[in-house]
């Protein structure tokens, strides 16, 4: 296997994806019996094992006339029988998306629990290709499953973000999760497709639910949507600018553990492993020499695109890899944990409740199979992993859209440090204001669960005793933060308390 097939199962993108992905290695053409082994056992890191690459059925199960085709659900299993579908709010659909051959994205949207005016939050899982269904179940979805080993069934999730907002969950790009095309030309490679083909489906889905038009609306997800939120962040503000469709009352942008500058982020890697003692001093200074090529790797792939993106992913892997071969066995999503064996995690019970014939019936997908994670969407991805995304950020946060990032401190692959640093040397017009402010303390019921710098409308959070998925490890703390932050209130707790370094 080449480095940099093995650096991109352990590279930052995507909460579960980045594993799921390598997992499944991609079409015939990049595949070999070493990354097909590799594949196995990373797919059994996380206990998950799609039946297919990509839904890419021959005929169109869904072949309506109209863009969007949705209905009101209520989950088999959901022991809370108190309330109806009608009272509930729970929507499953297909959007037919216009700017392709045959493509359908698959979507969730659940109702606040609280206030229907609550805002409307949309949520992107990273990979690419690993489904948002993921998140629902085992994040901030409404729901989580039971201990029962026996009996799938669902309760609702104390800390589900739907207590606070109307929240979105998509499959997107393109073939992941229930999300299907007929047609492999409709499979996406870059942001400005994927960009695209999720605006329009806002556009959509607001002309569904115009009800909801005026509520604010927030753009969130973690991992490799480090790369999809800013993307469609300044897609949306570009929309509402050239006064396309309906106005989308855009209103802040949240990344968690996510890449969206490798540049910077790469660099980050050994210092963060050192301090947190997972390498030596001498290995620091050994592995810090592959850090320039990196860098210059990296400003090719900026200049060039294409083949350079690609190598320069290939370059940089070693920075990862070298790290890690000096560990025991670490999770790196969580440097707190050790994989036993082959499981790192258990997500099983996502992709067997999601394929029960019941559940698929309920939520009107047909016999298409659930995709957790899809091997053919990260493949076709390959040349956007490397961009820096955090170009478009300036100009929102100019306009007085609100951009949050926040990390889990135990986290390597998409550690803090690295998105710290790019956050710190972010260049807009409160930059030196954002450097130069304290960082205080965020409380939760009184007790400190991260700290908190901010300036403006420009706001970095490292949560505490949480890794990659933050909502999984915190999840009090991730639906406080986000109620504080779309309220306005994700500011410093006391006054010149100043806390260093972060």
């Amino acid at each position: 296997m080449t480095s940099s097939s093995s650096w991109f199962l352990k590279m930052c993108l995507s909460f579960i994806m980045l594993l799921f992905f390598l997992i499944f290695n991609i079409s015939p053409s990049f595949s070999s019996p070493t990354t097909a082994s590799l594949a196995e056992k990373l797919i059994r890191g996380m206990n998950l094992f799609p039946k297919d690459s990509i839904n890419l059925p021959e005929n169109d199960p869904h072949f309506v006339h109209g863009n969007i085709v949705e209905k009101k659900f209520t989950f088999p299993g959901f022991d809370d029988t108190s309330a109806s579908a009608e009272e509930l709010g729970h929507h499953a659909g297909y959007y037919r998306l216009p700017n392709s051959k045959a493509a359908r994205m698959f979507y969730f949207f659940f109702e606040s629990r609280n206030n229907k005016d609550d805002p409307v939050v949309i949520w992107l899982t990273g990979g690419p290709g690993c489904s948002s269904e993921l998140a629902l179940f085992y994040e901030n979805g409404p729901f989580q499953f039971t201990k029962n080993k026996k009996n799938l069934s669902l309760f609702l999730n104390e800390y589900g973000w739907d207590k606070a907002s109307n929240i979105i969950f998509v499959d997107q790009p393109t073939g992941t999760g229930f999300s299907y095309t007929t047609d492999d030309s409709d499979i996406r490679h870059g942001e400005d497709e994927v960009s695209n083909d999720l605006y329009d489906f806002l556009q959509a889905f607001f002309k569904e639910h115009p009800q909801f038009t005026k509520n604010d609306f927030y753009i969130t997800g973690e991992s490799y949507a480090g790369h999809y939120i800013p993307a469609l962040a300044s897609r949306v503000h570009k929309g509402n600018k050239a006064k396309e469709g309906i106005h989308i009352n855009l209103k802040g942008l949240a990344i968690g553990n996510g890449l969206t500058n490798p540049e910077i982020q790469y660099k980050a890697y050994t210092e963060f492993a050192l301090q947190r003692d997972l390498i030596t001093k001498d290995q620091y200074d050994t592995i810090g020499k592959l850090i320039p090529p990196c860098e210059q790797a990296i400003k090719a792939c900026e200049t060039k695109g294409g083949d350079a993106c690609e190598t320069s992913l290939s370059i940089c892997t070693d920075i990862f890899n070298q790290i890690l071969e000096n560990t025991d066995n670490i999770n790196y999503y969580d440097i707190r944990k050790k994989c036993e064996g082959n499981l790192c995690y258990d997500f099983s019970k996502v992709e067997t409740f999601l394929n029960k014939k019941t559940v698929k019936e309920a939520l009107g997908v047909g016999d298409l199979d659930f995709v957790s994670c899809s091997s053919t969407v990260y493949s076709a991805m390959q040349q956007d992993w490397m961009r820096n995304l955090e170009v478009g950020i300036p100009s929102l946060l100019e306009d007085g859209i609100k951009v949050l990032v926040y990390a889990g401190e135990e986290d390597l692959i998409c550690n803090w440090l690295g998105n710290f640093w790019w956050v710190r040397d972010m260049v807009w017009s409160g930059k030196n204001e954002f450097g130069a402010s304290p960082t205080t303390p965020f409380l939760v019921d009184g007790e400190e669960a991260g700290m908190l710098q901010s300036h403006g409308p420009l706001a970095f959070l490292k949560v505490k005793e949480a890794g990659h998925m933050v909502p999984m490890d915190q999840p009090k703390a991730a639906l406080q933060m986000l109620k504080d932050w779309m309220q306005g209130k994700l500011t410093k707790t006391r006054k010149g308390d100043s806390v260093s370094p972060m």
